[in-house]
């Protein structure tokens, strides 16, 4: 055999397997620093599980492959460490661009039907979009798509079974709604919970996704934390109505992602309900549950205000009806709900931006400092 390549190393190393990621190491790109010399290899492995005896069976795999193809003429030194969660879900969710969380402080915002309308406004504008619904309080999205009665199937993609989400209005969505009857609670512990939301991301054939959009439950919580920790996240989008009360809880949500240990910008804040417009006084606003009570806290945190929706009769009964107002066509509905998503779509393509430029960026409650 002629002079050793780096090449040389890399398709011998083709033929590790990753167990837990189901995939071989370079094309999770898990090598890395690849040196040659007279007498021997050295190089870097990421592996999952970060316990000893699976990073020994990494090394050992590794040592093996190299001196089946290049001959036992080297020695092979291989140091393998442990993937953080959020770089394995990278890894393993590579065909999703972004991924953002749907969050409020409290329960009756609002915010499955924000995240509903975002994700059918994002595919109107040629986005190809998927929704997980992980509400296991109140999985209430799989109504707002008409697909309440839809049971997950399976399909085998390269020898591992696969979720197949249900599809509706140009979205892809799977829910926890989907493993209990209509009219079954969910009761779920902590643990099998993120199980559960587990398969929904991992499990499941997205297949290539512009967005992946999540519902999470209310307030802040283990539901969070396991997101947060096994998922690479765009970013967040924290819904709330006008009044006090609401306000409150949603600036506990954004002082969440704010910690040290979470860390994860926040995109923008939805005012929802933010007035009340009957049908017949269509141009006149009622401000029942206060006035630009989410203006003002993305005003004091410095976080834009992605929106306002007002509260509208119509917005309910398309909820009810499983057709997300957004397609309503040529309505005010409409507009907010689109607008609201092209100001969303402005503060991703800033972020990602400032990410590719590897440069540092100034950062006030996890949110980069993106012009308006």
């Amino acid at each position: 055999m002629g002079e050793l390549k780096e090449e040389d190393v890399l398709k011998a190393l083709s033929k590790v397997m990753e167990p837990d990621m189901g995939k071989d190491i370079i094309s999770l790109g898990l090598v890395s620093n690849v040196t040659i010399n007279e007498n021997s290899i050295s190089f870097k492995v990421s592996t999952k599980n970060a316990a000893m005896h699976s990073r020994k069976r990494m090394e050992e795999a590794c040592q093996f492959a190299i001196e089946r193809a290049v001959g036992a003429n080297y020695n092979v030194n291989v140091e393998v460490k442990g993937l953080k969660k959020s770089e394995t879900a990278q890894k393993v969710l590579p065909n999703i661009k972004n991924i953002i969380a749907v969050v409020s402080g409290k329960g009756g915002v609002g915010k499955s039907t924000i995240a509903s309308n975002i994700a059918v406004g994002l595919g109107k504008k040629g986005y190809k979009v998927g929704v997980v619904d992980a509400d296991i309080y109140g999985p209430s999205v799989p109504m707002m798509f008409n697909c309440q009665h839809y049971k997950p199937m399976s399909k085998q993609v390269d020898n591992k079974q696969f979720i197949v989400p249900a599809e509706n209005y140009g979205v892809k969505l799977l829910s926890i709604g989907f493993f209990a009857e209509l009219d079954q609670a969910v009761v779920w512990r902590g643990p099998m919970a993120a199980k559960a939301l587990h398969q929904l991301f991992f499990d499941a054939h997205w297949e290539e996704l512009d967005y992946l959009i999540i519902d999470t439950p209310p307030g802040t919580g283990d539901v969070h934390l396991s997101i947060v920790q096994s998922l690479p996240l765009t970013g967040v989008v924290v819904v709330t109505t006008p009044q006090n009360v609401a306000v409150a809880d949603a600036k506990k949500a954004v002082s969440m992602f704010k910690m040290d240990n979470i860390n994860v910008p926040v995109l923008g804040i939805v005012e929802n309900m933010s007035w009340f417009s009957p049908a017949e006084l269509p141009d006149n606003k009622y401000f029942l549950f206060g006035d630009n009570g989410g203006k003002n806290l993305s005003d004091s945190l410095g976080i834009p205000l992605l929106g306002q929706i007002p509260l509208i009769q119509s917005v309910r009964e398309s909820g009810d009806a499983g057709r997300p107002a957004v397609m309503q066509q040529n309505t005010p509905v409409q507009k907010y709900y689109l607008d609201l998503c092209d100001q969303l779509i402005k503060k991703v393509n800033c972020r990602n931006d400032e990410l590719n430029e590897t440069k540092v960026v100034e950062v006030e409650y996890g949110q980069p400092k993106c012009s308006s």
